[in-house]
């Protein structure tokens, strides 16, 4: 009997199988994945007429205004027995305005215009979609396509409210070319002020973009930009999949600032969340059309028991067009440049990744623990984006290190284009929270941040959002904790404690931007070693704002030192953009020396040299390089007060 893989071809194969021919064996996995991959699009042509009307569902979905000013709504809900809208435009009459079943599950109604001319349903007017159920329940919902969804104050769930400006925002400049070396400002809107409130989506145009820029950072990735009824969630409990949070501003100031952002020739980013939904109802995808699958599958396996939401049937025919039409959106709508994807080790595996510690070994990530019906999808998404868009940044959130997951769909993997080096924050707090100065290992530090898959590009960072979040500490708090809120003046001694913290900080910073991967990463406000925690509003800390705001008022205050861990980042970003060695081939290391803490590597010609000895400087120390010849250095520093941590950074393109 022939096997289903018999007739399969991956155009580049052998090309994976040279970075890794390890990966031989599972051939007949890699054909099976590009096969069911090839299979798809097949079907989208036949039935849609390609992948580019598939994907532009949008306008025909949820409302869309027509030539002549009719407006036609159309759902997806195949559990349902009857639809109807309501509104202000009725008088939220729940009867007067039926939608009319169509096939496979969609229902459709379509307004004429007013007498006029004028739409039915004007601007900012707020509507319901009305289920009844063949449970004959009636069940009021937001359409799953709702561009632009509101809170009213002190009001719990959010209303559906028809966006459609009569001068919408039009973009002015085009959008960068995709950086050869990508520096990334990992950012959220709403704590983009130092002010204990929501900052807007001007407030980050105005005041943060020129810090960015400032700084040498050439992308923004911007969390919790889909909606999200709950904003201690950080954005991935998302509720409406085409609406950009309104706690923030209109879409319009959202593509302003996105607009402005290009003129300074930085990319953006969005997070996206496709690797759930929250469980919401009134407000969400949960239940929409009363049954407990629809866009999800039915628990146990639509339910995610660690994240309390519900997971995806990538399977179906209807939540393809819902989800990568969801990408093109933002694309289209926005103007992002690519997507940092969530939860992508949940969405491979049927186990989520929950209670896996992934050893490496290749049979993890083959087999029947692979959810391949998402993994398929994630292929399908990266092949059609960086069609339209040959320029898309694609970045998956894995911890698993699947196999291919940044290699082309033509060779047989997944499209990505990085993948976060997530191993490599855990270890620096690891070494922080349990070992002495004495008894950091060089080579164990070396091993973490060169252990990556050949040929796969990894974002590297020191911190992100998540060593932010409360119950953890930022790299500059677990250095120099309560003593920041005391000796950060330089109109005060400077103590051993904040002396050894801020060289640390800049150390590891560094060794992580050079060593670490093919692009590197920020979170807002670390760069210059933000004090304390983040933490949202909620009931267990009396809906404070406390702790979800930046203060970037301390970089601003010419006494404090924040400023020299600002100044450090920035001139760190501006070197790597002279020299380029994120775009560079892996670093060669030279030298790892345990007894004397130093480590030495080349990159992009470049030499560097770090001493993490605690008590001792290196002076005259040799060193073998490259190329012989005179090397002036660009950061030579000697701390001989108490710590004497030295790093040295040699630029050999510049020798004598």
């Amino acid at each position: 009997m022939a096997d289903i893989t018999d007739n399969v071809t991956i155009p580049d194969f052998n090309s994976l199988l040279q970075m890794d021919p390890y990966l031989k064996p599972y051939e007949q996995d890699f054909k099976r994945r590009y096969g069911l991959f090839e299979k798809g699009l097949f079907l989208l042509e036949e039935a849609e007429g390609g992948f580019d009307q598939f994907t532009r569902s949008y306008r025909t979905f949820g409302v869309n205004r027509q030539p002549d000013n009719s407006l036609l709504f159309q759902e997806w809900a195949p559990a349902a027995e009857a639809l109807f809208l309501t509104g202000d435009f009725n008088g939220w009459d729940n009867f007067s305005h039926p939608y009319k079943r169509k096939e496979f599950g969609k229902w459709e109604l379509c307004l004429p215009p007013k007498r006029d001319k004028s739409p039915a349903v004007e601007h900012k007017t707020k509507l319901k979609v009305v289920v009844h159920t063949k449970a004959g329940e009636r069940l009021y919902r937001i359409s799953p396509w709702a561009k632009y969804v509101t809170q009213a104050e002190k009001q719990v769930t959010y209303d559906w409210v028809h966006w459609d400006p009569p001068q919408p925002y039009l973009h002015i400049h085009p959008r960068p070319k995709k950086p050869a070396s990508l520096r990334i400002y990992e950012s959220h809107v709403g704590i983009a002020s130092p002010d204990p409130k929501i900052a807007s989506y001007t407030e980050f145009r105005l005041n943060i973009l020129p810090r960015i820029k400032d700084l040498g950072y050439n992308c923004i990735q911007l969390m919790a930009i889909m909606e999200h009824a709950y904003y201690a969630s950080f954005g991935y409990q998302v509720t409406s999949f085409f609406a950009a949070s309104s706690r923030y501003g209109t879409p319009e100031e959202l593509k302003l600032m996105i607009d402005t952002a290009h003129s300074l020739n930085i990319v953006v980013l969005l997070d996206v969340v496709h690797s759930h939904a929250s469980k919401n109802t009134e407000d969400g995808l949960n239940r929409f059309d009363g049954s407990d699958s629809c866009f999800f599958h039915s628990p146990p396996r639509g339910e995610h028991t660690l994240w309390d939401s519900r997971l995806f049937n990538y399977s179906s025919w209807e939540v393809q067009r819902f989800l990568l039409s969801n990408l093109r959106w933002w694309m289209e709508e926005y103007r992002f440049d690519g997507f940092r994807f969530d939860g992508v080790t949940s969405m491979l595996y049927h186990h989520h990744g929950i209670g896996s510690g992934f050893s490496g070994d290749y049979s993890e990530y083959f087999g029947l623990q692979v959810d391949e019906d998402s993994l398929v999808y994630l292929m399908t998404a990266n092949h059609i984006l960086h069609t339209l868009y040959p320029d898309c940044i694609t970045i998956a959130e894995d911890v698993s290190g699947m196999p291919a997951l940044c290699k082309k769909v033509s060779e047989g993997g997944l499209g990505f284009d990085y993948r976060l080096a997530m191993a490599v924050p855990d270890k620096w707090i690891q070494i922080l929270k349990e070992l002495s100065d004495e008894a950091w290992d060089m080579g164990n530090i070396i091993y973490t941040l060169t252990n990556r898959r050949y040929g796969e590009k990894c974002i590297a960072y020191a911190e992100s959002h998540d060593q932010s979040l409360v119950g953890d500490k930022s790299l500059a708090f677990w250095l120099m904790d309560k003593e920041m809120y005391t000796n950060m003046s330089s109109l005060v001694s400077m103590t051993p404690i904040i002396d050894r913290g801020i060289q640390l900080h800049k150390m590891i910073r560094l060794i992580t931007h050079a060593l670490g991967g093919e692009g590197y990463l920020n979170f807002m406000g670390n760069e210059f070693g933000h004090p304390e925690w983040l933490d949202f509003p909620r009931k267990g800390n009396n809906e404070s704002y406390h702790y979800a705001r930046r203060q970037y008022n301390l970089v601003d205050t010419e006494h404090l030192r924040y400023q020299q861990l600002y100044k450090f980042d920035r001139d760190m970003n501006c070197i790597e953009d002279k020299y380029g060695w994120l775009a560079a081939p892996p670093a060669f290391v030279s030298t790892k020396h345990e007894e004397d803490k130093v480590i030495v590597f080349e990159r992009a010609n470049v030499v560097f040299l770090f001493n993490f000895h605690p008590t001792r400087s290196q002076k005259d120390y040799r060193v073998a390089v490259g190329s012989p010849g005179k090397y002036p250095s660009y950061y030579n520093h000697y701390f001989s007060n108490v710590a004497c941590y030295l790093y040295v950074l040699l630029l050999i393109t510049d020798f004598c």
